[in-house]
Parts: C-alpha cells; structure tokens; sequence
C-alpha cells in the first residue's frame, strides 16, 4: 500500500469519473460517446468552490469517462492517498437527453470534475494514484 503522506509534491490520480450504460442514484444513464470533445477542466472539492486541481487527460473507453488528473489540496490529497476518499462526478451540461426508462445522456459539455464522498454512480472512482514533484506535474 502505497504511503498516505506527501512529501512535497502533488497527487496525481486516474480513474472513472462516469461509468457508460450503467444507471446512477438518480435514474440517469450516460451513453458511449457523449463526452465527445471534452478536454482539460478543473477538479472540484463536491462540485463547490475554487478549484482544487487538474484534470490533464480525459478520454472515453470502453468502460466510461477516464480521466488522469492532479489534486493540489494537501488535505484532499491525503484523503485520496489513505483511500478514504475514492468518489469523483461530473459537472456538465446536457447538449442532448432520450428520456425513456432512464433519462439518457448522450451529449454532455464536461464542465468540472469533482472529488466526492458518495457519487451518484458508485462505480465512479479513483482507481490508481501517485506522488509526484511538483515540476513534474507540467
């Protein structure tokens, strides 16, 4: 297990920050494909406040919205490494919905991702982190 305590540097993290063809708490379901085009945005403490990092890399696959991002919040960052805090959503805005069974998402204008403690779609997660010098996050 890798240790929880920085040592002066930045968290860099990667995992899902959307899950495709999975129904979240909210009856909401995201599609292959709707985040086309995203790019870079800021990483968010729950959706609130000034940014706390970065997402650098974000890509959809097959499983969903992957993303490589930095957290530049020491406490936040601490959490994360413990394993204490896994959770990450998305703020978007929907370009285009199918209501039907579940409201479907299938075009979305990524606008932050946030650092959660309970996402609404629990397969949402930081899946692998590490500590970096701060000059290597560039």
């Amino acid at each position: 297990m890798r240790e929880a305590v920085s040592h002066g540097g930045v968290l860099r993290f990667a995992g899902y920050a959307a899950v495709f063809d999975r129904a979240d708490r909210g009856g909401d379901v995201v599609r292959r494909g709707a985040f086309g085009g995203a790019g870079c945005v800021p990483v968010l403490w729950q959706h609130r406040g000034p940014a706390v990092g970065l997402i650098e890399r974000v890509f959809e696959d097959a499983r969903g919205l992957a993303v490589v991002g930095r957290i530049e919040a020491p406490g936040l960052a601490a959490m994360v490494a413990a394993g204490a805090l896994t959770g990450l959503s998305v703020g978007y805005r929907a370009r285009a919905v199918r209501q039907g069974t579940y409201r479907e998402l299938i075009g979305l204008d990524l606008h932050e991702v946030s650092l959660v403690a309970q996402p609404m779609q629990p397969l949402a997660r930081v899946t692998a982190f590490e500590w970096v010098k701060e000059d290597e996050t560039a």
